[in-house]
C-alpha cells in the first residue's frame, strides 16, 4: 500500500495541464484530490481522470485570486474529508499581453496585464497558502508545494512580469517554510519545484508555431536543454510524490529543478 494512500490533496489550477497530471498520478497512490479551477468543466475533466486512476475528489471552480472562493473551497474540503494534507499550487501562467516582442516594448507593456500575471502566479499562491495553511496550522502538519519556474533562477527575456513572479514564489517558498515551522509544527513543510520547459496552454504560443515547428525560442530552450528534448507531465510526478512523503520529512524550504539539465548548462 501507497505510503500516500488515503491522504487529502487540494490542487488549485486542478485543470491544468501540469496539475491535472499530478493529480492522475497521485491518484494513482489513493490520493484523494480537490481540483480547483477558474473554468468548472477543466476541473470535473480533470476530476474523471482522477476517477480513472483508482481514487476520488471533488472539482470546484474556484478563482485563485478571490480569498471567499479559497474558504469556500476549504470548507467543502474538510465537511468531503476531514482535513488537508497536500496543497499543491498549480494555477499560475504567463498572457501574451505581458511579453515583450518586436511589437510591443517592455515601456509599452499594459499595466494591466503585468499586474494580471505577477497576481495570478505569485498572489494566488500566498492567497492559497494563506487558506490551506491555516488548516495545516490547526492540524499540525501538511506539505505545501509551489510551483516556480526556470525563471525563478534566471530570468528569461520577453516575460518580465512571469519572472519576477515566480522569483517571488521561490522566495515565499522559503519564508514559508521557516514561518511554519518556527511558529506551529515542524511537521509542516513547504517546498517547491522548478519545472524546466513543458509545453501548456500557456507557453504553446513562444515555443511551437501554428504548424507544430519549433519557433526560434524553442530551438534556443533545446539547445540549452542537455536532455535534448520539452519536459513531459509525467517527468513531475516522481519529485512530487517524493516531496509529499515521508521519505523528505527532514525536507523543506526547497525548490527543486526538474529541468533537463538546463539549469546547470552554461551554454558552453
Amino acid at each position: 500500500m501507497s505510503e500516500l494512500q488515503g491522504r487529502v490533496a487540494v490542487i488549485t489550477g486542478g485543470g491544468g495541464v501540469l496539475p491535472s497530471a499530478l493529480a492522475e498520478g497521485l491518484a494513482r497512490e489513493g490520493v484523494r484530490c480537490v481540483l480547483l479551477d477558474l473554468v468548472e468543466d477543466k476541473a470535473e475533466a480533470a476530476l474523471g481522470r482522477v476517477r480513472q486512476a483508482g481514487s476520488d475528489g471533488l472539482a470546484l471552480k474556484a478563482n485563485v485570486l478571490s480569498r471567499a472562493d479559497l474558504e469556500h473551497a476549504a470548507r467543502r474540503t474538510l465537511q468531503a474529508f476531514g482535513r488537508v494534507d497536500f496543497l499543491i499550487n498549480g494555477a499560475g501562467g504567463n498572457h501574451p499581453r505581458a511579453t515583450t516582442s518586436s511589437e510591443t516594448r517592455f515601456f509599452d507593456l499594459p499595466e494591466d496585464a503585468v499586474r494580471f500575471v505577477f497576481d495570478l502566479n505569485f498572489m494566488g499562491t500566498f492567497l492559497a497558502c494563506q487558506v490551506f495553511g491555516r488548516i495545516m496550522a490547526q492540524q499540525g502538519e501538511g506539505v505545501i508545494l509551489n510551483i516556480a519556474s526556470m525563471n525563478a533562477l534566471r530570468p528569461l527575456t520577453r516575460i518580465p512580469a512571469y519572472s519576477a513572479a515566480k522569483a517571488a514564489v521561490a522566495n515565499f517558498t522559503q519564508w514559508l517554510a521557516v514561518h511554519m515551522a518556527q511558529e506551529y509544527s515542524p511537521k509542516i513543510r513547504v517546498v517547491a519545484i522548478a519545472p524546466g520547459f513543458f509545453l501548456t496552454e500557456q507557453n504553446r504560443y513562444l515555443l511551437v508555431t501554428e504548424k507544430g515547428e519549433l519557433t526560434e525560442r524553442g530551438k534556443q530552450i533545446l539547445a540549452h536543454t542537455p536532455m535534448g528534448r520539452f519536459g513531459q507531465p509525467e517527468d513531475l510526478l516522481g519529485v512530487v510524490r517524493w516531496l509529499l512523503s515521508p521519505e523528505a520529512a527532514f525536507v523543506t524550504g526547497v525548490m527543486i529543478p526538474v529541468d533537463g539539465g538546463f539549469s546547470a548548462y552554461a551554454g558552453v
